[in-house]
């Protein structure tokens, strides 16, 4: 445990320097693409800059989260903060959505009547953003855990979306300074809208899920059935309940019916043995509560209750 507490410290101690890195370099840049999109008059930059600050904001929820969330647990949050990712993290996916939206109705009206667009700024500065987006996702895929942490996964993907964006300014400018396709500028900036859909649609769900108590995505809930099952000394489980408490942590519940009286010794003994095979299955709080066969039967308000046993070896 003790290794393991230790490796996951380390993690979250790079992620929020990886997030602060980031923060500040994106922030940056938004505030210029943001006047550059206003000089040049290109909706291409100001929804890139609009995509930055979204980023920017997610970055700093991020920051805000893992610093909350290195509070620890109290009476009143029995959790600590860890929650506050998740709220986080959903938060931002639905700012992203109606980001999105904003540029849609923008782009549309621009297509009605284009208007004139200073290209060479316009390049100059999509340029720079492709090079800052592409050093901040760098900096992220070696800083931190982007596969696994949701916050860190949400912040990661709007760079990712951040990146084609500016790709997809660079592409615009060069079209009109080229060929004088000023319909270009509004194209770009709807595909920068489709993206900034398609992450923020992804990352709501994702966050929605956890919030909803949804089986954690990298838990096999079978596996985990599969372990009570094997082990002899129990005779069947119910109430099993599996969660989330923040992405990367994951709970289990559930009433453990043993095949006979165990001491207390015993009880103890099966119990690291099943907490050991589940935490290989990625569940690390496990909580089990062990109830003899004879109890249950006695007791005829518990039978009713209980009706929704789920047997595994039927007597």
């Amino acid at each position: 445990m003790g290794h393991d507490h230790g490796h996951h410290h380390h993690t979250h101690h790079a992620n929020k320097k990886t997030l602060l890195i980031a923060f500040i370099i994106i922030f940056s840049y938004m505030i210029i693409e943001l006047i550059g999109g206003i000089l040049t008059n290109s909706l291409a930059l100001l929804s890139d800059a609009g995509h930055m600050l979204s980023d920017a904001v997610s970055l700093g929820i991020g920051l805000l989260a893992f610093t909350l969330g290195e509070k620890a647990a109290n009476y009143q949050k029995t959790y600590g903060y860890k929650r506050f990712e998740i709220l986080a993290a959903f938060f931002n996916g639905v700012t992203l959505i109606i980001i999105a939206i904003f540029i849609f109705i923008e782009a549309i009206k621009r297509f009605a009547n284009p208007p004139e667009v200073a290209s060479t700024g316009m390049l100059i500065i999509s340029t720079i953003g492709l090079l800052v987006n592409i050093l901040v996702a760098w900096i992220m895929m070696h800083g931190g855990d982007t596969k696994e942490n949701l916050n860190l996964r949400g912040a990661f993907l709007h760079v990712i979306g951040d990146l084609l964006g500016s790709v997809g300014a660079v592409i615009a400018a060069l079209f009109i300074i080229f060929f004088n396709w000023t319909w270009a500028d509004p194209l770009a900036s709807i595909i920068v809208a489709c993206l900034v859909l398609l992450s923020g649609y992804r990352v709501t769900l994702d966050a929605l899920h956890v919030l909803m108590e949804g089986t954690p995505k990298n838990i096999n809930i079978n596996k985990i059935i599969q372990v009570f099952e094997e082990d002899n000394q129990i005779v069947s489980i119910h109430d099993l309940h599996v969660w989330s408490i923040t992405s990367g942590k994951n709970a289990l519940s559930c009433h453990a019916v043993m095949a006979e009286n165990y001491t207390l010794l015993e009880s103890q003994k099966i119990l690291s043995s099943l907490e050991h095979k589940l935490q290989h299955l990625g569940v690390e709080h496990v909580t089990i509560q062990m109830e003899n066969k004879d109890h249950l039967h006695d007791n005829s308000i518990l039978c009713k209750m209980e009706s929704h046993h789920t047997h595994i070896h039927e007597h």
